[in-house]
């Protein structure tokens, strides 16, 4: 920045000195006037170098809207979703020196629509919630991906499940002419996965089964709990450990009949067409900035399991390029489902 302006003001020093030697100069009023418009526009042009120069090294964010939007849709019943983003919420607003807002989705599909309609900038979605964001139009790209640890890879499954005492239900081809739970018809490990799962077993999506769907991966597996679903599906912490740390769940009171194959981690998505400085700094933040790490290296917190980020209590995002996401888009073909759509 100082070494910037020392060469503006230096060109300007020099502009002015064809000023004052054009001054002392005995030529022709012509010739003066010939000088000093030449000496007035290499002022005037070192002048504007300089301002061009200075507003760069600054950074210009007059194309910057005033306010940011982040979007999430809650994975279980939660009246504290926006508190588990506000990490990232409360380092977006100190570092771009913007408003940021939260907005709570009821599901997947309003938030495809707002992020479709540009009045949501940055939100979260399931692995297969963002591809079907992507084939209804959305011009979005992934800003990060939802991660346990800084090394490991982004990923998670689908649990298929039952009553822990239920002793006709030991796989997924015991599903058949069930009640069976699922979460959302855009959520990945509660509806497309299991799709594809119940269709491997040979199970008919619309004639062997009563769908039932519960709204969140905690209702699903409380449905099951409750008897109100005979089986169901959810993501595997849900089952694991969410519910059970809640006290919503006894360990071994609802069982784990079937496992999908790993599914892509989920994405943060940002809105094409924010400025070019702008889109680059949110992704930085989100990748450097908001983390379990660097938030116990902040002093907001002291360990993992009060850094938590999101509902998820994930440990952050990491990058990751749109074909990471192919895996859900062949899933997607091979069910034929018209969710895909």
């Amino acid at each position: 920045m100082r070494s910037t302006r020392n060469l503006a003001f230096t060109g300007i020093g020099l502009a002015l000195g064809l000023v004052a030697l054009a001054g002392c100069s005995s030529d022709s009023t012509s010739s003066e006037t010939e000088t000093e418009t030449a000496a007035e526009t290499a002022a005037e042009t070192a002048a504007e170098a300089a301002a061009e120069t200075a507003a760069e090294a600054s950074g210009d964010r007059s194309d910057w809207p005033a306010t940011i939007v982040v979007a999430a849709v809650p994975s279980e019943e939660s009246s504290s979703l926006q508190q588990s983003y506000e990490p990232l919420l409360e380092t977006l607003r100190e570092q771009l020196g913007v408003d940021v807002e939260f907005f709570q989705a009821t599901d997947y599909a309003g938030i495809i629509e707002a992020q479709n309609s540009g009045k949501v900038d940055l939100a979260q979605y399931g692995p297969f919630s963002y591809v079907l964001a992507k084939t209804r139009g959305a011009d979005i790209d992934v800003a990060g991906v939802m991660t346990d640890a800084p090394d490991a890879e982004p990923g998670y499954q689908s649990y298929g499940i039952a009553l822990g005492t239920n002793d006709a239900v030991n796989a997924i081809e015991d599903f058949k002419g069930k009640t069976v739970c699922f979460v959302d018809p855009a959520s990945t490990s509660g509806y497309l996965y299991p799709s594809e799962g119940l269709l491997s077993a040979g199970i008919d999506l619309d004639a062997d089964i009563t769908p039932v769907f519960a709204g969140g991966h905690d209702a699903s597996v409380l449905a099951v709990k409750n008897g109100d679903c005979e089986v169901g599906f959810a993501f595997d912490a849900m089952v694991d450990s969410n519910l059970i740390e809640s006290g919503d769940l006894q360990p071994g009171e609802i069982k784990t009949v079937w496992k999908s194959e790993v599914i892509a981690g989920s994405p943060m998505a940002i809105r094409n067409g924010l400025p070019a400085d702008l889109d680059a700094e949110i992704r930085r933040i989100i990748l450097e900035e908001v983390n379990v790490d660097k938030l116990i290296a902040a002093g907001k917190c002291t360990s993992t399991e009060d850094c938590g980020l999101t509902d998820e209590n994930v440990w952050g995002w990491v990058s990751k390029p749109d074909s990471f996401f192919d895996g859900v888009r062949k899933v997607c073909e091979v069910t034929g489902s018209e969710n895909c759509q």
